[in-house]
Formats: structure tokens, C-alpha cells, sequence
């Protein structure tokens, strides 16, 4: 619960404590919290066992803990055996490297994997995608109306 409280921080609460309630009063007020703490508890506990024993035989594997969605999938996708599958197919995987080999095969650039000849732009076919080097200067560019 207090996992990420620190040393300093710590520190700053019990000197902020002296002095919000002095010396004298802070062992009575400490006393009053732990009490306090200790029948949320006493509350809590019990509110768990009477839903327990009203929800009936069922359900006595039932855990309040899963009632928490991140909890609840992850205890799913820990049970299904399928999913288990498809993690070692996703992890198998590497997204970035495909989108590197199109990036290079649109590009022109040479890659690891064969692609067709038509994108690379062989010497019998006429390359689209690359830019024509001779401009004329009186030719207007081509209008693109879903670009502007």
C-alpha cells in the first residue's frame, strides 16, 4: 500500500505530525488511527465472509481481488492454453522489422527478402514510384485535390 513512499518523505510526514498535533497528543492520535485501521479491517473481513456465505457452495473459490479487470484478464489469459499459442506466434513476431523491409522495398533499397521485380523497377518495366529527374519548367504539377 505504502510502497512508494520514501525514507525523506517518511520523515517529512512524522515532523509534519509533531507539529500539526505536538508531542504530547501524537502517541493518543496514533493509537486512535490504529484503531481505527484495525476495525475497517474487523468490517471488511467480515462484509467478505457474509457475501461468501450468501453467494452459496458455487462459488467458494470466488475471489474479490478478481473483480478488478486487469486481474480478471490476466487470470484469464493465464488459464486458456490457446492464448498461450497465440503469445509465442506474437513474440515470434517483429513488427518493426517487416515495416523496415517495405520501407526499403518501396525505397528501392536492397533488403534480406526477395521483392518482386515490378517494385524494385527492372530495366524492362517503367519505375512509378521513383521521381522523374527531367522537370519541364513550363509543366505544371498534377492537382491533387484530397492532398489540399
Amino acid at each position: 500500500m505504502f510502497n512508494d513512499i520514501g525514507a525523506l518523505e517518511l520523515v517529512a510526514l512524522v515532523v509534519l505530525a509533531v507539529l500539526v498535533f505536538g508531542p504530547e497528543k501524537l502517541p493518543k492520535v496514533i493509537q486512535d488511527a490504529t484503531r481505527f485501521i484495525r476495525k475497517v479491517r474487523e468490517f471488511s473481513e467480515s462484509a467478505k465472509h457474509d457475501i461468501r456465505s450468501e453467494l452459496g457452495p458455487e462459488f467458494k473459490d470466488f475471489e474479490f481481488e478478481d473483480l478488478n479487470p486487469k486481474t480478471f484478464i490476466r487470470k484469464q489469459l493465464d488459464e486458456n492454453e490457446d492464448l498461450k499459442e497465440l503469445k509465442e506466434l506474437r513474440s515470434s513476431f517483429d513488427l518493426k522489422k517487416e515495416i523496415n523491409e517495405v520501407a526499403d522495398a518501396v525505397n528501392g533499397k536492397d533488403s534480406d527478402t526477395s521483392v518482386p521485380a515490378a517494385v524494385n523497377g527492372s530495366p524492362g518495366t517503367p519505375d512509378l514510384l521513383k521521381k522523374r529527374e527531367n522537370v519541364d519548367r513550363d509543366e505544371r504539377p498534377p492537382f491533387d485535390a484530397d492532398a489540399t
